[in-house]
């Protein structure tokens, strides 16, 4: 190559007659597509220059020797057709369009939509007819769509995970299973979790009223969002701390009381919560179902104190698991969002914890003077004067409430009174959230009785 950027004369000769690469095409709207030279097409029914189709022969070997009389006479070639006309798929449809396979599979979706015009509806009609992957790709899209324009509620159902779970669990058994005691708490939580997931930053400052009962009065105590979780966080780790896990108040002296621990805890925040508390509740929670799934049925009876009470782990769980769907729904009204109640096994299990608790509250309450006296003190183990509660719909069932002493039996024989409730009415009771003066929808037998089941039921309410 010269100083100048040319070939030689010498390197001309040398490449004459090779193949040159060729130069760069201009961009398509750079062309004047008019001043392009058009190739000549043959007329329709002429055949192609000899020159077009180039002669292919096979060996000799392959090709039989054929008498030239069994030769048939070669016909008129057909008219020119595209590559995707002369496909079997394509042939023409009563619309009176011809549409090749490819466009009528690209129009199926517009077609399910009912986006398609008079012509290509009638094309896409026709084909379906005629082609079954296509048919069966449009009975998809069209129960697809049918999805999109649905008048139920777009939120997941609550029920969703477990039977996912149970689809999963039923083909391959987890090695080391959830305890039947520890389910609803699982449950519960992850509910809450998924409900935290879907709110806003903002929202994690909506103001939440807590509200439970103390003595003879309703008692409620202003938050947010993310107090609520701390909430949660501070009186799950008395879970935490029989279990042996580290408590998430810290070391020294921490308080057994559900409201002194929540407090402390509030206390010790030097700016407001934020979303930032979600991650420590949910691994805190996640670590209870693991230690309790590893230990199983050898620390179900290990006692969890509350500081006034003790219960087993495996009440305290179910507790646990009672009082995370209380504030879910407290959540969940203050940044409207929808929230239902436990799964019907759930609710029934937390329903009698809550029975079985009642004779004890109404013997604090006798000791306390907010109950009437004892009238027929029995043996421990013996029945005695009993209320029938009669729990009706979702999680229902019919338990016996000693009245006189919390050793004493409840017995169907010794009933005195009975009371009936709606099963979330009555857990909402139990959490402090209506007055027990107007949750019973029946009433029948001591008034007395019946006032005292009513107010214990609204005691066992806390922060």
């Amino acid at each position: 190559m010269s100083g100048d950027g040319r070939e030689s004369e010498g390197g001309e000769e040398e490449v004459r007659g090779a193949r040159r690469i060729p130069g760069p095409r201009g961009a398509a709207d750079d062309l004047d597509l008019e001043s392009v030279p058009r190739p000549d097409l043959p007329p329709p029914g002429s055949a192609a220059p000899d020159e077009a189709v180039p002669e292919q022969s096979a060996p000799e070997e392959a090709l039989p020797e054929q008498p030239e009389e069994a030769l048939p006479e070669q016909a008129a070639p057909e008219p020119l057709m595209t590559s995707a006309s002369a496909s079997p798929s394509a042939s023409p449809s009563a619309s009176g369009i011809d549409l090749p396979h490819r466009v009528l599979k690209a129009l199926l979706g517009a077609w399910a939509l009912s986006a398609c015009s008079a012509e290509e509806t009638a094309a896409v009609e026709d084909h379906l007819t005629a082609c079954a992957p296509c048919a069966d790709e449009a009975l998809r899209l069209r129960d697809a769509v049918g999805l999109l324009h649905t008048d139920g509620s777009l939120d997941l159902d609550p029920t969703l995970r477990s039977r996912v779970m149970d689809g999963c669990l039923s083909r391959r058994p987890a090695r080391i299973p959830v305890p039947e005691y520890a389910a609803p708490y699982d449950a519960e939580t992850a509910r809450l979790d998924a409900l935290l997931r879907d709110i806003a930053d903002s929202e994690w400052h909506a103001p939440v009223r807590l509200r439970w009962f103390e003595e003879e009065r309703e008692v409620s105590r202003k938050t947010t969002v993310a107090g609520v979780i701390g909430h949660l966080t501070a009186v799950d780790g008395l879970l935490s701390a029989a279990l042996g896990l580290d408590d998430p108040l810290g070391g020294g002296e921490v308080p057994l009381d559900p409201s002194e621990r929540t407090e402390r805890h509030w206390s010790s925040a030097h700016r407001p919560p934020t979303r930032a508390v979600r991650e420590p509740w949910r691994a805190q929670s996640h670590e209870l179902i693991r230690t309790a799934s590893f230990a199983g049925r050898n620390v179900a009876e290990a006692s969890v104190s509350y500081g006034a009470f003790a219960l087993p782990l495996q009440d305290a769980l179910l507790d646990r698991a009672f009082e995370c769907w209380v504030h879910g729904g407290d959540i969940a009204d203050a940044v409207d969002y929808p929230y239902e109640a436990p799964s019907a096994a759930h609710l029934h299990r937390m329903i009698d914890l809550a029975a079985r608790l009642l004779p004890a509250a109404m013997a604090g309450r006798r000791r306390a003077g907010l109950a009437g006296p004892a009238k027929d003190l029995v043996t421990a183990g013996a029945p005695g004067r009993s209320v029938h509660l009669e729990i009706e719909g979702h999680g229902g069932g019919d338990w016996y409430i000693a009245l006189d002493s919390p050793a004493a039996l409840g017995s169907p024989e010794r009933t005195v009174a009975q009371v009936a409730l709606d099963g979330v009415e009555f857990c909402r009771l139990a959490a402090g959230h209506i007055s027990p003066v107007e949750a019973a929808a029946g009433q029948e037998g001591d008034r007395e009785a019946i006032r005292d089941v009513l107010f214990a039921t609204a005691s066992l309410s806390r922060l």
